[in-house]
Formats: C-alpha cells, structure tokens, sequence
C-alpha cells in the first residue's frame, strides 16, 4: 500500500508552520471528501527536492527552474499561486537583490568583484534570475569575486547581514516572510535591485497522480483559499488566490538560463 506524501516546504518559515498545517488541514480534509486518501501532516523530514522525487507525491510546491529545465524532475503543475507581497503582481513574482543597509553600492553594477550569497545553484529566485540579471555586465564569464552557496534564502539574508557575502538575490515572498517575521533581518538590509517578474512556485504533484485526483487536487486547493477558516493561515502566507498554470508557463525560466550561456555567462559566477 504506497503513503501518499504532502510538503509545503518553500515558504515554511518557523513562524508560519503552523499557518502552512491549518491550510494543509483543510485542503486534506476536502480532497478525503473526493475519495482521496491524504496524509495526516505535511513532510518536514527531508529536503524538498527529495519530496519532489517521491513517486507517491500528493501536493507540494516546487522551484519553477529545476522543473523547467532537470530532466529527472517530473511532475504535473496543480496551480501558481497569487502573493500579496510588494515586487509581485498576479501569478508572478521578482526576487530582490540586497545589500547591508550601510553598503554604500548603488545599483547591481556596484558590487563587481564582491562576494554573492546563493541558496542553491538550482534556484530560480536565488541563481537563475540573478545570473539573469548581471550577465550583460559579466566580463570574460565573471562578475562576482565569489559566491557563497547558504542552502536557503534566509541563510544568504543572514549571509549579508553578517558579512559572509555582499549581495544576494531574495525571493520577494521570502522577504515579505522575513520582513514580518524577523524584521531586524530586513531592516540591516537595503534592497539595490529587483530581478525580472517570473512565475510564481507552482503548487504540484507526482506526474503518475491521475486526472481524476489531479482535478480533484484543484478543486480541494480552490475551495480551500476560499474558505473563511483559512483566513488567518492565509495572511501568515501572504496567500490569496491560485491561477491555472502549466509546465509550458515554467519554459521561460529555461529560455533565461540558455541566453545568460549565449552571453558567455552560463554559471553564475
């Protein structure tokens, strides 16, 4: 008998883990209304990429660039969410680049030859739209003197504050996420840019869940933002609404990579 996994791992801030179980709760309780046998709690054991890879797959949200572009990675699209965070508008979003508040660089083009924070090489918000941003600037393949790989957004946030790294590019629901709930974070920190828009982390599921659920997985994740009893994890989430989405919406995020490597600048570096 398989285990059906559920994770809403990208935007789990220690202070909405229980926003992010209440929203979990509902959706669940509603898909068991469809016949469809949800798990209890969301998956916190292990890394989300791993979750991503889980046959048995229920619901998660996914970065949109390993989906767009790892070719082990396949999974339907469920829905993009819709944020109410400054630098997002609709179902897409921008990252935005910081500094410490006291750095006097101004503008993206400031901080060559200083040292970059990343999440993940793999992520769209904290890599790919960054590169993105600074490949017209790079010289002979380079921009930054180093980068600073930290394995989460608020790790590179806290990167700069502290002096490890110069610059890193934040994800704007992330730094809304950060701005409410650590608020000396943001506020040692000065935003120097923003990155272009993108789509917004898709919500997904397995790509062996069948149309049947697939479709009953949009009904319960609709019904569940609409009910009066989300109200509050909704808030804590900055999260208002879903759109429909698919994995040709994710392409572009791929097209982005491939003309940064035209440019000569294929690794952010």
């Amino acid at each position: 008998m398989t285990r059906a996994v559920a994770s809403l791992g990208m935007y789990d801030h220690p202070a909405q883990h229980a926003a992010n179980d209440a929203l979990w709760r509902t959706i669940a309780g509603k898909l068991r209304r469809h016949g469809i046998d949800a798990p209890d709690t969301l998956d916190r054991s292990r890394p989300v990429e791993h979750v991503w890879r889980d046959p048995d797959l229920l619901f998660a949200q996914a970065c949109g660039y390993p989906l767009a572009t790892a070719p082990d990675l396949t999974l339907q699209v469920v829905a993009a969410p819709v944020y109410a965070v400054p630098h997002g508008a609709g179902a897409t979003h921008r990252s935005v680049v910081v500094a410490r508040a006291d750095d006097p660089g101004d503008g993206i083009a400031a901080f060559r030859d200083r040292v970059v924070a990343v999440n993940a090489r793999s992520s769209n918000t904290g890599c790919n739209l960054l590169r993105a941003l600074v490949a017209p600037l790079a010289r002979e393949g380079r921009f930054f003197a180093s980068v600073v790989e930290t394995g989460a957004h608020r790790a590179s946030a806290q990167a700069v504050r502290h002096g490890a790294a110069d610059v890193a590019a934040i994800d704007a629901v992330t730094f809304a996420a950060l701005g409410r709930y650590e608020p000396d974070l943001t506020t040692a920190l000065r935003i120097v840019a923003t990155t272009a828009p993108s789509p917004t982390l898709p919500f997904v599921t397995a790509a062996g869940t069948s149309p049947a659920v697939l479709a009953a997985l949009r009904d319960a994740l609709d019904t569940a933002l609409a009910d009066p009893a989300t109200a509050a994890a909704r808030d804590a989430l900055h999260l208002v609404a879903v759109r429909p989405a698919s994995l040709d919406d994710y392409a572009p995020l791929r097209t982005l990579a491939e003309r940064a490597g035209a440019a000569g600048y294929p690794e952010l570096r």
